[in-house]
């Protein structure tokens, strides 16, 4: 799936996580600065993806104390880069949440957080819990600057894919119309980029 196409309109974005930004090498894809997530021990490099989506490299942010609580997406536990997850951008995510309840599934609490970019313009969002899995956690941006609207473009998603079993309740009860795959959880992503395509997973 990509953007555009039916159920893929909801990507917001991917999540790359790794162990050490600093280690990370080339990925083949052109990343832009992000910002630090005070208080959480992160901090993020970005690229478009067209379509209103981005590509999210996170990592610890040596530069920061160590937070008092695990970093998320599992980072703290890494061994190796991985894309842990993606994101589904949703509107009055109270309102979601609540429906995807009464149909059976629980995305999690929704909690506040903010990020400054290099230029110092806030970004604040709200969001279900930021877990490694197949399945997407909820994000809306409310009124602040879209992350994708300010990234240079220049990549393209190609082909999004989900691999799990006993995914599709979950997807249908947070009204994701997505194919499934079957077999052992995880995500491939293919992103074309001036030099050639990408697969990332």
């Amino acid at each position: 799936m990509v953007p555009g196409e039916r159920g893929a309109a909801l990507i917001d974005h991917l999540v790359y996580a790794v162990p050490d930004l600093a280690e990370l090498g080339d990925l083949g894809i052109d990343l832009t600065e992000g910002g630090r997530h005070v208080g959480r021990g992160t901090r993020n490099l970005l690229a478009n993806l067209g379509g209103g989506a981005y590509f999210e490299v996170i990592g610890p942010d040596r530069d920061q104390p160590e937070p008092g609580v695990p970093r998320p997406f599992g980072i703290d536990e890494l061994t190796e880069p991985k894309l842990v997850t993606w994101a589904a951008r949703v509107e009055d995510i109270d309102d979601v949440v609540e429906r995807a309840k009464a149909r059976g599934y629980d995305p999690g609490p929704v909690a506040a957080m903010s990020r400054k970019r290099a230029d110092g313009v806030l970004l604040e969002w709200r969001h279900t819990p930021m877990v490694p899995s197949p399945l997407p956690f909820l994000v809306d941006w409310g009124t602040t600057p879209h992350p994708a609207d300010s990234l240079p473009t220049g990549a393209e998603l190609v082909s999004f894919r989900i691999q799990g079993d006993g995914l599709d309740a979950a997807l249908k009860a947070l009204d994701i119309d997505v194919a499934v795959e079957a077999g052992p959880p995880g995500l491939t992503a293919t992103i074309r980029t001036p030099k050639g395509e990408v697969v990332i997973r």
